[in-house]
């Protein structure tokens, strides 16, 4: 079991609401502000997967699927580059005893008050053991044309 070296990310994980918006806060920032992976890796349990959807130009689609560390060495050049900023839109949490799904709806900016860039959802599996809540996956996907919130 991981160890908080900060007692604000032990709060983080007392309830759903608050680790999902950990997540946000975690990898929003400008162009170049480092992203606090610290807090990061706490939210996410050792064994936790990420999955995102990858829409090819002739319009098949794929997954690329990481790890915690796979997926930070992934967006890091990403991020040193642009400025990204993705809230929380529209949360539905679905939870039976220690396991929770949230659909979590977000837009995306290149800063807070830019226009939006993107919009998608992210679906999150959560499990409660030693007194938190974990992040066991999350899998997303963009608004796209026939991919929208209106089919919700």
């Amino acid at each position: 079991m991981q160890q908080a070296t900060n007692p604000q990310w032990w709060q983080d994980t007392q309830d759903i609401p608050t680790i999902v918006r950990a997540i946000y806060e975690c990898i929003s920032g400008p162009a170049g502000a480092p992203r606090d992976w610290a807090r990061f890796r706490f939210l996410q349990h050792p064994q936790a997967r990420s999955l995102r959807t990858v829409v090819e130009a002739d319009g098949s689609t794929r997954a690329m699927v990481f790890d915690v560390d796979s997926y930070i060495v992934d967006v890091a050049p990403f991020f040193a580059a642009n400025g990204f900023f993705e809230v929380e839109i529209d949360q539905r949490v679905e939870r039976f005893g220690q396991v929770a799904h949230v659909w979590s709806r977000y837009e995306a900016r290149e800063s807070l008050e830019s226009p939006v860039i993107k919009r998608g959802a992210n679906s999150i599996q959560l499990c409660f053991e030693h007194g938190r809540w974990w992040v066991f996956s999350t899998v997303w996907d963009n608004e796209r044309e026939g991919v929208t919130f209106d089919l919700w």
